[in-house]
Parts: C-alpha cells; structure tokens; sequence
C-alpha cells in the first residue's frame, strides 16, 4: 500500500473546512451546541463517535 501524502494533506484540509463552516456561518449556534454537548453522557459520546468512525470508514471505501 502506497501513501501518498498530498492526498492525506487534501483529507484534512478538507476536515478543517468543514469544521470551520459551523463556527464561521452560526456562531451562536455552535455555543448552544457545545452547551447542550456537557450534558451528554459519556456512552452517548462515545457511540455516536464510533458512528461517525464507521460511516467515514465505509464512505471512504465506496470512494476508493
């Protein structure tokens, strides 16, 4: 398997625009959300990380 680094470069530069379209476009939105977030359960976070993990894993491999 070949990495090939400007690939994983465009990966995350992409990540960071698309974690800066939230801040950048609802401000205020994103303070109510990390708000509400404190209240959440560990487990909760947990699953809903492990989702995200296997949804990007499975989307990067129909890509690929």
């Amino acid at each position: 398997m070949t990495v090939y680094w400007s690939d994983l470069g465009a990966a995350i530069a992409l990540l960071l625009v698309l974690e800066g379209l939230l801040p950048f476009l609802s401000p205020d939105r994103l303070r109510r959300t990390l708000l509400q977030i404190i209240n959440v359960d560990d487990r909760t976070l947990r699953t809903i990380g492990l989702v995200s993990i296997l949804a990007g894993l499975g989307l990067l491999a129909l890509v690929r």
